[in-house]
């Protein structure tokens, strides 16, 4: 079960005003089943041999979600941190018709990380992934790792590029946007979707797609850590 990110708690009172909603959001709309074609050309078998093992960075683990075993370490590579974990879906940002407070109870209208014109991530249109809050237990910033990073996220054979682009609760790892969950095939509704288990989520240090929200260029970019990553470059 997903919880509210930090970034409500975070924003401040004018965040938490009362946001109109599109007026065709009174009913979960449909085209949240499976989609996933993947992106790019670099094999998720590749990216997925070059995980196999873990060189561990957390100072512990992560939960997958509340009330569960603390199961999930961060690992790095000289070029990348990773993890893996479940999916749960991510529908904070700005409303729209597949994510609002009716289609999610848990809804923000807020992402930690902002588009270059100052709007909070559209994740309904815009892979992105959550990274927890820097504590004790992982400082992702000191890895590198920050809004815009560029993230590899693997599914079933199915390879997804995305961009860091919201924070969650500070114990808990394997979240993303509705888009990124379509883009893997995974039901993206976020009462009822995701993953159990299974995903795995690549971010390359020192990335960072300005701006954030252009997501052909995280593509681009992707693409190009990703061939370097598993040597084929």
């Amino acid at each position: 079960m997903r919880v509210q990110s930090l970034t409500l708690a975070m924003a401040g009172a004018a965040l938490l005003a009362p946001t109109t909603l599109p007026a065709t959001a009174a009913a979960a709309p449909p085209g949240q089943g499976p989609v996933g074609r993947g992106e790019g050309s670099v094999a998720a078998a590749d990216l997925l041999d070059r995980v196999r093992s873990c060189a561990q960075v957390s100072r512990g683990r992560y939960r997958t979600d509340d009330g569960t075993r603390r199961k999930v370490p961060v690992c790095a590579t000289r070029e990348a941190v990773f993890w893996k974990a479940d999916l749960d879906v991510d529908c904070d940002g700005r409303p729209t018709v597949r994510c609002n407070r009716r289609t999610d109870p848990l809804f923000s209208a807020a992402t930690a990380f902002q588009q270059s014109d100052g709007r909070h991530l559209n994740a309904a249109t815009l892979p992105y992934i959550v990274i927890p809050a820097a504590s004790r237990l992982w400082n992702p910033w000191a890895q590198g790792v920050r809004g815009g990073s560029v993230a590899a996220v693997v599914y079933r054979g199915r390879v997804q590029y995305a961009v860091v682009g919201d924070t969650g609760p500070r114990e808990l790892i394997g979240e993303a946007s509705y888009a990124t969950a379509r883009g893997l095939g995974i039901k993206a509704d976020p009462r009822s979707g995701g993953a159990d288990s299974g995903v795995t989520y690549i971010v390359f240090k020192g990335s960072r797609i300005s701006p954030i929200e252009n997501h052909r260029a995280a593509v681009e970019e992707g693409e190009r850590l990703a061939r370097r990553f598993v040597g084929a470059e």
